[in-house]
C-alpha cells in the first residue's frame, strides 16, 4: 500500500459497469441487480460520462405509478424508459490523483455514495464509494506506526524521539517536546496519517 496521502486511484474499482444513455429501464435494472451496485454511470461517445442512473431513479417509476403528484423533474422520471431520461446531470465526477479526503469531502457535501472517476477530458477511470474510502482503515497499526515514525517524527526538530504506539488505529504519542507549540503541530500532522482513527498525546515540554 502506498503511503499517504492516498489518492482515489490507491482505492478505486478499476472495472466498472456502465451503460449508454439509450439503455433500456429493464436493463438498467438488470444491472444494478447483477453486479451489485446503488447507481451506474452513463457513458456517450468514446466513454465520456455525462450522467448517473442510481437506485432512486428507477424507483420513482414504481413511487409515482398511480399517482399524478410530485415535481415535474419527478414526473419525467416516473416515465422514464431509458437510461439518458433517467439519470441525473450534471454528474459529479472525480479525478484519479485527487486526495482521498477530498473524494469524501465531494461526497458528503453533494450527498452521494459513488463518484465516477474520470480523466481530464472526462472519460470514464473507474469508480470510488464510500466503502472504497473506507479502505485506508485497514491498514495495519503497524504500518501506521513506521509512517508515523519515518513520514512526522523524524522530520521535526526533536532532538529526543518521541514514542509511538498505535492500537486499533488510535495513535499515542510519548515523550518531551523542545517546545509547546509542537504539540498541535505533531498532532495535526499525525491525524492526516491514512488509517489513523485518533490521536492521543502524552507529552511533555522543557
Amino acid at each position: 500500500m502506498p503511503e499517504s496521502p492516498y489518492t482515489v486511484s490507491d482505492v478505486m474499482t478499476h472495472t466498472v459497469v456502465a451503460v449508454g444513455s439509450e439503455a433500456p429501464f429493464k436493463e438498467v435494472a438488470r444491472l444494478l441487480d447483477e453486479w451489485k451496485v446503488s447507481a451506474l454511470p452513463v457513458l456517450a461517445g468514446e466513454g465520456r460520462v455525462v450522467g448517473v442512473v442510481s437506485e432512486a431513479d428507477l424507483l420513482a417509476k414504481e413511487e409515482f405509478r398511480d399517482t399524478d403528484e410530485g415535481d415535474a423533474a419527478v414526473q419525467t422520471k416516473a416515465g422514464a424508459i431509458t437510461a439518458g431520461q433517467l439519470m441525473s446531470t450534471p454528474v459529479v465526477t472525480v479525478h484519479a490523483d485527487a486526495s482521498v479526503a477530498e473524494a469524501a469531502r465531494i461526497m458528503a457535501r453533494r450527498h452521494v455514495k459513488r463518484l465516477p472517476v474520470v480523466d481530464g477530458v472526462g472519460l470514464l477511470q473507474g469508480v470510488v464509494s464510500r466503502g472504497d474510502l473506507l479502505k485506508v482503515f485497514l491498514r495495519q497499526d503497524t504500518e501506521i506506526a513506521a509512517e508515523v515514525r519515518d513520514g512526522v517524527l523524524n522530520r521535526l526538530p526533536v532532538t529526543e524521539p518521541l514514542t509511538v504506539e498505535v492500537n486499533e488505529g488510535v495513535v499515542t504519542l510519548g515523550g518531551s517536546l523542545p517546545d509547546r507549540l509542537l504539540v498541535p503541530v505533531i498532532a495535526r500532522a499525525v491525524r492526516a496519517v491514512e488509517g489513523v482513527v485518533d490521536v492521543r498525546l502524552d507529552l511533555t515540554h522543557r
